[in-house]
C-alpha cells in the first residue's frame, strides 16, 4: 500500500480570502475544485476529498519567506501530495490558465532520496499553495 492509497484520515482547512468571486474561479475554474456548500462569507470546496473552505476575510497577515532550494518559499503554504502524471496535469493546467507561479514547477533532490516535484503558486487572496509529487511514494517521510 502506498501513502496514497492509505486510509489516512481527511483534514478540514479554512483560508481567508478577500474575494469570493475570485476564489470560486481560481478554486473551481483554474484549479477543478468541486464547489460543496457556500454562504456570502464562505464556500466549501473537495480538495481531493479533503474538505477546504474559503471564507471571507479582508484583511491580510504580512507576508514570510523562507529560503529553500534558492527560492523564497512563503509561509504558510498548504497543498496536495500528488501522482507524478497528476502533478504534470496540473502545471499544464495552471500554465494554460497562465498562474503566475511563486516557484516554477521543478524537480528538487533529483537521483537523491525523497525525489520530487514542486511547485508554488498564490491565490487571488494572496494563500500560498504548493503541490508536490514523489518519484516514489514511500520516500515521502524520508529523512
Amino acid at each position: 500500500m502506498t501513502v496514497l492509497d492509505s486510509p489516512i484520515p481527511r483534514f478540514h482547512l479554512a483560508m481567508p480570502v478577500d474575494d469570493l468571486a475570485a476564489a470560486r474561479t481560481f478554486y473551481g475554474d483554474v484549479l477543478g475544485l468541486e464547489q460543496g456548500r457556500s454562504s456570502a462569507t464562505w464556500i466549501d470546496w473537495n480538495l481531493h476529498g479533503h474538505q477546504f473552505v474559503t471564507h471571507l476575510a479582508p484583511e491580510r497577515p504580512q507576508r514570510i519567506h523562507n529560503p529553500v532550494d534558492g527560492h523564497d518559499v512563503p509561509v504558510p503554504h498548504f497543498g496536495l501530495i500528488l501522482t507524478v502524471p497528476a502533478f504534470q496535469a496540473l502545471a499544464e493546467r495552471l500554465r494554460a490558465a497562465k498562474t503566475q507561479f511563486v516557484i516554477e514547477p521543478y524537480v528538487r533532490f533529483e537521483g537523491q532520496t525523497g525525489e520530487q516535484w514542486t511547485m508554488f503558486l498564490l491565490d487571488p487572496a494572496g494563500n500560498a499553495l504548493e503541490f508536490k509529487a514523489f518519484a516514489d511514494d514511500s520516500q515521502v517521510f524520508a529523512a
